[in-house]
């Protein structure tokens, strides 16, 4: 647990990340928590990937803005 609680740490965006900016996501599943390899952004109620478009068919469960 202490490693889904310090990547949730890192991802620390609160609320709807903004408008127009492409952010990276933290998504868990059964296995546990991993980092898409792609930024997504949050289109409409729904986060989506932020190079093809396609909707993200994962729970997301943190936000971040990219990190340089």
């Amino acid at each position: 647990m202490a490693t889904r609680e310090r990547r949730l740490a890192e991802f620390d965006g609160n609320g709807e990340p903004p408008a127009d900016v492409p952010v990276q996501v933290l998504c868990e599943d059964h296995s546990g928590t991993y980092q898409l390899p792609f930024e997504c952004r949050w289109i409409d109620g729904e986060w989506r990937n932020d190079e093809s478009g396609g909707k993200v068919e994962a729970t997301v469960v943190g936000w971040r803005l990219p990190r340089a």
